[in-house]
């Protein structure tokens, strides 16, 4: 068997990660002079290294994140300084996902809750974890969506399911009437069972108000705050540093 032939019975079994890296392999095999053991090692590594890298791939799909490349490398601690850093990175660490524990990071709009929580889930999925992300609205929606298909238990079990839930900007639009329950139903499906972070531009204490049904969401936080990081994001807001900087280059041009 050639090269050739080896390259397409290796992609046939399905280990393209050996197949990429073969030739090289072999090259460094013969100028490193390597015993047989450490090739065929090296190139099972390869294999795993690739496996890995594609199952990253497919679950970072999977959350179907609202914005790519979103990571915490990315995010510029230094625009609100009294932000908790130690905190982020706690989560970052994704401890908290195994310990099925819960947080809620709130603040102005503009001050980079959805970039963090975005981020932080990333890192979770780079540790093995599975994770979905959905703005508020669209998991009602969706919710509502199952409800007329005849399959609300089924979504609400995958719902229930996922290892980390991420639940973006809460308040940002307006909710209808049966959201407090189904957003209750989640958060006790999940609780003490899974790990949710959940965004919102309004305090907790608003969320009575915001969603329309005061024991719902009285029922709602007792269970999201038991085991909960809450994270305070702000207080400026990058929203409004561009609205000011295009200001002021209007008013000189």
């Amino acid at each position: 068997m050639n090269l050739i032939e080896l390259d397409r019975a290796l992609r046939k079994l399905r280990l393209s990660g050996i197949a990429d890296t073969l030739d090289n392999r072999l090259r460094q095999a013969q100028t490193e002079k390597m015993a047989p053991l450490d090739l065929v090692s090296t190139l099972v590594q390869d294999e795993l290294l690739r496996r890995q890298d594609r199952l990253i791939a497919r679950r970072i799909k999977a959350a179907r994140f609202r914005d790519t490349g979103k990571t915490l490398d990315s995010f510029d601690f230094d625009f609100n300084k009294k932000m908790n850093r130690a905190l982020v990175f706690d989560l970052a660490a994704g401890h908290f996902v195994n310990r099925r524990e819960d947080a809620v990071l709130l603040g102005p709009p503009g001050t980079g809750k959805s970039h963090l929580a975005q981020a932080i889930a990333h890192a979770v999925i780079l540790q093995g974890h599975r994770v979905l992300y959905r703005e508020a609205h669209m998991l009602i929606e969706e919710l509502a969506d199952a409800v007329l298909e005849g399959r609300r238990r089924e979504h609400v079990e995958a719902l229930a399911a996922v290892p980390l839930l991420i639940i973006d900007d809460l308040g940002m639009r307006k909710l209808p009437a049966t959201a407090a329950e189904d957003l209750l139903e989640i958060v006790m499906r999940r609780y003490e069972r899974s790990s949710t972070i959940l965004t919102s531009n309004r305090p907790v204490d608003d969320w009575g108000k915001l969603l329309g049904d005061t024991t719902a969401v009285a029922a709602m936080l007792d269970r999201l705050l038991h085991h909960a990081h809450v994270l305070k994001c702000g207080p400026k807001s990058w929203r409004t540093k561009l609205r000011s900087t295009l200001q002021s280059a209007e008013s000189q041009g």
